[in-house]
């Protein structure tokens, strides 16, 4: 038997796996550093975006193939979809790691940034593989790279928290392995059943089978892609291990291990063809329950993290909204919803980042940061945070002048729509308002007036009451005392690498909205 490689094809999966290597190399040859570690990471996320480029150009029925077996069958598939899926995995990935620069590269951190980098890397790798593959084995294989590696992320604690905080990360990540564990044995029992009613592992059905057998495959295989997309009922370690993580670990699991989620479910809803009746309504009670869940248990949040957690589990709904139909633009509408859900949630956990690194600076505990309190008149005191983040919840909730928000929720409904399956689409309609409601909470704390003993901000060049000057580290603040005088105090600016990115995906989310084309 005759295997051609073709392995210029598997260059997204290839570049992160190669820098992982190369980390563990370079620490081993120069310990005690971080930088490198770092860099080296975002040379190999780098490298694997730009390997998705050819990809991209591909016309409509086209595909890159690796691996392939003398019959023509081969292991590894990226069409244009697959290389969309891919990308946005990767330049996720980027965001997270600019999020995360200054708290891994810092000696107070974890103090492990070879083994968090080689992990970032090892499970990106996972993700952009998910999407291509082409049989069973490769599937199993690419689902746990992308799962396992983010156990330990959670589980990698900073030397600077309390006991009872490193205790509460430990109970996220076994929320999270647990979960994993289950899901593995789902999609492996599923996988197992699959082969016995094909007679093969390849991801491309036969022309005789045993349509029940492959229907009760198809469901646990589905089963257990759905506790990694945070679909109802298999989304409750999501919240436990979100409010427990780092933040830049909590935005990694919500956006770029979902790529890997879609990217698996698409696989199968691709491969099963002409799917049956029972799949479907399987597809579109998840994507019910998912949504109505997910939304409804986010408006009396009062954390945002946790809030974004259950906005996680409403959107899950809406990315499987499009896969409950017989349309043949389903997955290109659910690749264009996820593209357009990482996008918002990334900003918005970008402006969470900066707003509870500047409460904990002031003094304040994670929570504090973390808390809805803590972004009370956002607009007043830090107008460049709370437009970025206006914007992202507009996005989620599909509202105007976030266009491209509302341009995916069309998107999504229209394969429903079309296909007649009305008592979802309702369903998906009731959603839109209680979406709406739940971001619409959010941005009225963020426009709200300034809490009582706030200090505002002061003009520019403002000098400190001692006398000396803020030196252009700090913002100027001033307020008035009990007896009239002016106080001019510090605060903290937003470190300059995590204001460039809330710059830059609020360009994209404007031009986006100016030109909402569809991504696949």
């Amino acid at each position: 038997m005759t295997l051609d490689l073709h392995l210029s094809a598997t260059l997204p999966v290839l570049a992160p796996l190669l820098a992982a290597v190369v980390v563990l190399l370079v620490d081993a040859a120069l310990p005690g550093r971080r930088t490198p570690h770092l860099v080296l990471t975002g040379l190999g996320l780098v490298a694997g975006a730009v390997a998705t480029v050819p990809g991209l150009r591909q016309p409509a029925g086209d595909a890159r193939s690796a691996f392939c077996l003398g019959s023509g069958e081969c292991l590894y598939t990226a069409d244009r979809l697959t290389s969309v899926l891919q990308l946005a995995g990767l330049l996720a990935a980027v965001v997270v790691l600019v999020l995360a620069w200054r708290d891994w590269r810092a000696p107070s951190g974890t103090g492990r940034t070879a083994v968090v980098a080689a992990l970032v890397l090892g499970a990106t790798g996972g993700v952009v593989a998910v999407p291509a593959a082409g049989d069973l084995g490769s599937l199993l294989v690419a689902l746990e790279l992308a799962t396992l590696p983010t156990v330990a992320l959670v589980v990698l604690t900073d030397e600077a928290w309390s006991g009872e905080r490193r205790a509460r990360a430990v109970e996220g990540a076994t929320a999270l392995l647990m979960t994993s564990l289950v899901s593995f044995g789902l999609v492996a029992l599923g996988a197992a059943l699959w082969v016995a009613a094909t007679g093969t592992a390849l991801l491309e059905l036969p022309t005789s089978r045993d349509p029940s057998l492959l229907l009760l495959a198809s469901v646990f295989v589905l089963a257990g892609l759905a506790f990694k997309l945070s679909a109802v009922p298999f989304h409750a370690w999501t919240p436990i291990t979100y409010s427990t993580a780092s933040l830049p670990v909590t935005a990694y699991l919500s956006t770029v291990s979902k790529v890997a989620a879609l990217g698996a479910v698409v696989v199968l809803v691709r491969a099963l063809g002409a799917v049956d009746g029972t799949t479907l309504l399987a597809l579109a009670l998840l994507a019910a329950l998912s949504m109505t869940v997910g939304n409804l248990v986010a408006l009396v949040q009062t954390d945002a993290v946790r809030l974004l957690a259950w906005s996680t589990v409403a959107q899950a709904g809406w990315v499987l909204l499009p896969l409950a139909s017989l349309s043949s633009r389903a997955v290109h509408a659910a690749g264009s919803y996820l593209v357009v859900y990482v996008l918002g949630t990334l900003l918005a956990f970008a402006v969470v980042v900066a707003v509870a690194g500047l409460v904990s600076v002031e003094g304040g505990t994670e929570a504090d940061g973390t808390s809805l309190r803590a972004h009370d008149g956002l607009l007043r005191r830090r107008p460049l945070l709370a437009i970025p983040l206006v914007l992202a919840l507009l996005t989620l909730a599909g509202l105007p002048p976030a266009v491209v928000g509302l341009v995916a929720k069309v998107v999504a409904l229209r394969p429903v729509a079309g296909d007649g399956t009305w008592w979802l689409a309702v369903v998906a309609a009731v959603n839109v308002a209680l979406g709406i409601a739940v971001y619409l909470r959010w941005i009225v704390r963020l426009v709200a007036p300034l809490p009582a003993g706030t200090v505002a901000p002061a003009p520019a060049g403002a000098v400190a009451s001692t006398g000396m000057a803020t030196g252009g580290v700090d913002e100027a603040l001033e307020a008035e005392s009990a007896d009239g005088d002016v106080l001019v105090a510090a605060r903290p600016r937003v470190p300059v690498p995590v204001l460039a990115v809330i710059g830059v995906l609020t360009l994209l989310v404007v031009l986006w909205s100016i030109t909402p084309v569809g991504v696949v």
